[in-house]
């Protein structure tokens, strides 16, 4: 299942807000460096969707606000 997620890294909570069905807003406290926010954005997909971390694949997006997750295994 392919997921769009607008980040916000860098915030000062970490949350996630559902927009639509395949579509999010997540906020993640770690700065945008050496793919720190990325990792941090992915192990919150995980647990939200309940599959493991190494289920969650970012496709595209890896510098850019939006971004597109694969999940596997739903």
């Amino acid at each position: 299942m392919l997921i769009s997620v607008k980040a916000f890294p860098d915030s000062k909570k970490q949350e996630i807000i559902k927009k639509s069905e395949q579509s999010f807003e997540i906020k993640v406290k770690e700065k945008p460096i050496a793919g720190a926010a990325n990792r941090a954005i992915a192990f919150m997909l995980a647990s939200y969707f309940e599959v493991p971390f190494f289920n969650v694949k970012l496709i595209k997006g890896f510098k850019q606000r939006t971004k597109t997750f694969n999940i596997k295994g739903l």
